[in-house]
């Protein structure tokens, strides 16, 4: 795969990814423009996330089932009316519809992310799902500038027209610059795609990753989800778009992880993951100083998403590399616990902040953050799996297995 197409993809998941995140920094406007109350502004962040549940459960196994190319051009495109339904909306709940649906369809990075395995060597394939990968934190962590400018400029709702306009043309380019899909293995019945999943569930390697995931964008989400609301109140009473400048330190920590994906084809995900876990709980002590300090801040979130974006690549090495045969189920049900992880953050953080203040934030991330590395230790001392894993499919007289490589065996230590 070359550079072009791993650009294009990038750019793919960073702006299906941003209309799921993009009211992060403009929530207390948002609200009170839709008469949301301030206590449960944080639904406007879930509920994208719900959608984007669905979608992983329902949408994703289809990757495995039709061609991909045109997948992702059609998700492109229904995110778009998922956004133009927001940004016309005057009351909540056709906001809230808006948002479910782009959520449900920004389950486009799970396919992108399916495509670039299947379309790259197995030596170069944790590299190229990193540089795909790390469109998606671009896309969560730079929505977050863009928006607060765009904001400040025209109000919330030109954010949304904007990504409505990105998601149609970037369907057409794809539709233009992609090959269509050459499969080593034929595709599957969409119900027994959908069946893996459940199969998928009954795997050590795979729950004990997907775990990892649910704790590990809890805290993400705790973190971005709630630091609107006290950056805008007393002592700091910041912009929107001073707000939004806070992305470029994630960004920042995201793009210096990117080389995990180099890492782990080097066969070093599990001690990259723990190293990375551990960092995640001590960003939280720098970014609990928010009442007193923004440069702490600031070194808390680099921290906090260099630590998100390392775990996040080797995981996702890790269940491409142990389940080639099912790569769109394997990645749509690891985002599952993530999408989870992410909508547990963002509907916990504003409540918890307004009873307990900035410390229960910090308090609540990173206890989500410990918990991420206990599953991470228990995955250190439980057996090793054998050299195969095998994927129950319903309606099919055996399950499929898959052979498992050198590097996701030392990757899963287990």
């Amino acid at each position: 795969m070359n550079a072009w197409r791993r650009l294009l993809l990038a750019v793919v998941c960073g702006v299906a990814v941003a209309g799921v995140y993009a009211a992060q920094p403009v929530l207390e406007p948002m609200g009170r423009d839709l008469g949301v109350p301030t206590e449960l502004t944080g639904w406007l962040v879930a509920t994208g996330q719900f959608g984007y549940l669905m979608g992983l459960l329902l949408l994703v196994p289809l990757g495995d089932v039709v061609d991909r190319r045109r997948l992702i051009a059609a998700h492109l495109a229904i995110t778009s009316v998922g956004m133009v339904l927001t940004a016309s909306s005057s009351a909540a709940w056709p906001a809230l519809a808006g948002l479910a649906t782009a959520g449900v369809f920004a389950v486009v990075v799970q396919i992108a992310v399916a495509y670039v395995a299947s379309a790259s060597p197995s030596a170069e394939r944790g590299r190229n799902i990193g540089v795909v990968t790390s469109g998606v934190v671009v896309g969560i962590l730079g929505a977050r500038v863009a928006t607060g400018a765009l904001a400040d400029l025209w109000g919330w709702r030109s954010v949304y027209i904007v990504l409505a306009l990105l998601s149609l043309g970037l369907a057409v380019l794809v539709l233009a610059a992609l090959p269509t899909e050459t499969r080593v293995t034929s595709p599957v019945r969409y119900r027994e795609a959908v069946g893996s999943l459940g199969g998928l569930l009954g795997q050590r390697a795979f729950l004990t990753r997907a775990l990892i995931a649910f704790f590990l964008f809890a805290s993400f989400g705790t973190l971005w989800s709630g630091l609107s609301t006290p950056l805008t109140g007393a002592p700091w009473q910041l912009s929107e778009t001073l707000i939004g400048l806070f992305g470029i330190a994630g960004l920042a920590g995201a793009l210096g992880a990117a080389r995990a994906g180099r890492w782990a084809d080097a066969g070093r995900a599990t001690p990259v993951s723990g190293l990375a876990l551990a960092l995640l709980i001590l960003s939280w002590a720098a970014i609990a100083q928010l009442p007193w300090s923004l440069w702490l801040l600031i070194v808390g979130i680099v921290a906090l998403d260099f630590a998100v974006q390392a775990v996040h690549v080797s995981n996702q090495h890790v269940l491409t590399a142990t389940y080639p045969d099912h790569l769109s189920s394997a990645i749509g049900g690891y985002m599952v616990f993530y999408s989870l992880g992410s909508a547990l953050g963002a509907a916990a953080t504003t409540a918890i902040f307004t009873t307990y203040g900035w410390t229960g934030t910090a308090l609540l991330g990173s206890g989500f953050a410990a918990c991420a590395l206990v599953v991470w230790l228990a995955v250190k001392a439980g057996p090793r799996y054998g050299t195969a894993v095998a994927v129950p499919v319903r309606g099919r007289g055996a399950p499929h297995s898959a052979e498992r490589a050198p590097d996701a065996e030392a990757g899963t230590a287990s």
